[in-house]
């Protein structure tokens, strides 16, 4: 087996080793780094909701009720997370994956009711109330998923409708009766804002970096070989085939055979220097023994 044969073998057993457990350590790294992003994202979204939320409560609400219908009709408009999620609703035209829920424990529209898991993340925040958010995991019929969610308190202007059925607003109660969605207290934690995405997502992102990091690694493995190739080329075997070249000439009782030019201070250098010694040693011995 050739020296550069040899040579390629133990380069790619290296960087074959080396790059399976930077392979691996950079998936498990893009994963988490995928994962923060899409959170970063639904934080975003999240701010986003909570801002449409405070424009309805401070500045489209009073200016709806001072509408006349506002009395014999009901406006959905003036309720916060009708803005939110209709808000939403919109965004996910560019965020399909995203899912946005106002989950109550007890609401006035059944829609929002909490489903179990939902409910469990509530009753966490109701005991954890120091806690500003909750990020987790949980499993779907679609698969994994990760989810932010924040906690909705009870606040002085929610009294208005859900305290009791003879303080709500007549519309109201003739759009979702006075059954559902009272009882609450003023600063009680009654439902949750969850944003939920699927796993798929954040995974998807890692896979289109991990790719691209394969390719590079590849593309860096196939040039680092090439470039390590040539430089043992020129630089070990072509010097040492000359020596080679040089000694076979000698063995063949060549005479006048031409000392190998010498460039460098290196380990092959002082190979050739060697050489070039032994020969004019053994040139002057044959000269010595004819002489006789």
């Amino acid at each position: 087996m050739k020296l550069l044969t040899k040579f390629n073998l133990i380069l790619l057993v290296i960087f074959g080793a080396g790059g399976f457990l930077i392979a691996q350590f950079a998936y498990s790294f893009l994963i988490g780094n995928a994962r923060r992003e899409v959170m970063e994202q639904a934080q975003l979204m999240m701010a986003s909701a909570n801002s449409v939320r405070d424009y309805t409560t401070n500045d489209l609400k009073p200016l709806l009720e001072q509408n006349p219908r506002h009395r014999v009709r009901f406006l959905a408009e003036t309720v916060p997370a009708h803005g939110a999620l209709t808000t939403f609703t919109n965004l996910r035209k560019n965020y399909p994956d995203y899912s946005y829920r106002e989950a109550t424990l007890n609401p006035t529209n059944l829609e929002d009711r909490a489903s179990d898991w939902e409910a469990d993340i509530i009753r966490y925040l109701r005991d954890h109330p120091d806690e500003t958010e909750r990020i987790g995991d949980r499993e779907t019929a679609n698969g994994p998923a990760v989810f932010l969610a924040k906690p909705l308190k009870a606040v002085p202007a929610c009294m208005e409708c859900h305290s009791t059925p003879s303080a709500a607003p007549q519309a109201m109660l003739a759009v979702y009766g006075s059954a559902n969605g009272f009882g609450w207290k003023n600063g009680e934690i009654i439902g949750a804002q969850i944003i939920s995405v699927p796993m798929s997502v954040p995974v998807a992102i890692a896979d289109r970096a991990y790719h691209r990091l394969l390719i590079f690694l590849i593309v860096t493995l196939v040039v680092t070989i090439l470039a390590l190739d040539a430089g043992v080329y020129f630089f070990v075997i072509r010097p040492l085939k000359l020596v080679s070249d040089t000694a076979d000439r000698v063995s063949r009782g060549e005479k006048d055979v031409p000392p190998i030019k010498i460039k460098g201070k290196d380990e092959v250098a002082t190979v050739a220097a060697s050489f070039n010694r032994m020969q004019v040693s053994l040139a002057k011995a044959l000269r010595m023994i004819e002489e006789e």
